[in-house]
């Protein structure tokens, strides 16, 4: 696959595909004969993961680039990048414990809003009730 059709796929832009590359997020990609990237399944398994990692859990690029090279080294490195794994999941844990708070935080600020709303609306209510019936026992 071209750079532009991984791009489109992941929904991440040709420069940040490069940057990963660069930066060692994601392992080299091969070249075709004119220089174009050629992205293979593993590569956009790489990629897929690294976005997921990312994106989708906040993980911090040097811990990933630290396992990309861990994973590079092969399978002496299988413990260690469990470890990397386990460190990040924890720290992940924490940070979904964290946001969970701040949820239940603003969704109790967001009933107080709506009772506080409510019971104006029934005071206008009323209000307005009570001048339309002045307004008819004035004119009846």
């Amino acid at each position: 696959m071209t750079i532009a059709e991984v791009s489109e796929k992941f929904e991440v832009s040709q420069d940040t595909l490069r940057y990963y590359e660069r930066i060692g997020l994601i392992p080299r990609v091969n070249r075709n004969k004119s220089g174009i990237r050629n992205y293979t399944e593993e590569d956009c398994k790489w990629v897929d993961f690294i976005i997921c990692m990312r994106q989708g859990a906040g993980l911090p690029v040097d811990a990933l680039i630290g396992y990309v090279w861990l994973f590079q080294q092969g399978d002496a490195t299988l413990e260690a990048r469990k470890e990397v794994l386990i460190e990040q999941r924890k720290q992940l844990f924490t940070k979904i414990e964290a946001m969970q708070k701040t949820l239940e935080r603003l969704d109790d600020k967001i009933v107080r809003y709506e009772q506080t709303i409510v019971k104006k609306e029934k005071t206008l209510r009323r209000a307005s009730e009570q001048i339309g019936h002045t307004a008819r026992a004035t004119n009846g």
